[in-house]
């Protein structure tokens, strides 16, 4: 019946009424309102669905592409507990040198005659990357750069941070300017490949490491002249970091 108060069927019986009026058969309705009832429930259910799952889908992968970024620069040199961090930059066992661009806050290969340069030359023995927080300045006129730090260890991912204890720096030359590189280890017993406590250990137990680490330094470029100027202790290396932390 459609009449009384309102109820749910009430426009569907207007619907029937107006139809039957005009001749239509009853078959025709109901088979219309059939169909209409599934499309419903398979809006319903569709909207359902989407809401369930495309949207968080969708709401990861926006925020996976438009999202913050990590400003890696910004990274404390020290943890709370007072030990150095690294970030790397350039996992060992590559042959892509990367840097980070601290104004875009991302990792991209260094190039050479406007291409991504690949090492000519065996891969990196260790996991390059710097120092957060610091910056050296150079006495040639070059962009201030974040102190570098090659940390000997297994493979590390690019962007990880971690903490390090210094065992000394590699002292070179290059182009007539001086470049230093913090050599260190992993702070966490479990990461360490290397075990040593400071840089006269890490000397007398590892002296072909030094060698051929610098070696490697040395060769590793052939358009760049490259001249070793020694080592120097982790007083020193300590005493550096705190000279460019900004």
């Amino acid at each position: 019946m459609c009449h009384g108060q309102w109820n749910p069927s009430q426009e569907r019986c207007k619907f029937k009424k107006a139809y039957w009026y005009e001749g239509i058969p009853r078959s025709s309705y109901t088979t219309w309102l059939r169909l209409h009832n599934q499309a419903v429930r398979f809006t319903l259910k569709g909207f359902i669905f989407h809401m369930k799952y495309l949207f968080p889908l969708s709401l990861l992968l926006w925020l996976s592409l438009t999202g913050c970024t990590t400003d890696y620069q910004g990274v404390p040199a020290f943890t709370d507990t007072k030990q150095w961090q690294a970030i790397i930059v350039t996992p060992a066992g590559s042959t892509e040198p990367q840097h980070y661009d601290a104004v875009k806050k991302e990792f991209v290969p260094k190039t050479q005659a406007g291409q991504p340069k690949k090492l000519d030359f065996l891969p990196y023995l260790g996991n390059e990357g710097f120092i957060p927080s610091t910056l050296v300045d150079s006495v040639k006129g070059r962009p201030a750069a974040p102190l570098p730090v090659l940390v000997l260890s297994n493979q590390l991912k690019q962007g990880t941070v971690l903490e390090i204890l210094p065992m000394g720096v590699l002292v070179l030359e290059r182009n007539g300017e001086l470049y230093h590189l913090i050599v260190a280890i992993p702070a966490r017993p479990s990461e360490q490949t290397i075990s040593a406590h400071n840089y006269m250990d890490f000397s007398g137990r590892y002296p072909a490491v030094k060698t051929i680490l610098q070696n490697w330094y040395l060769n590793v470029d052939r358009q760049q002249p490259t001249r070793l100027m020694g080592w120097k202790d982790e007083a020193f290396a300590e005493k550096l970091i705190q000279q460019w932390i900004q």
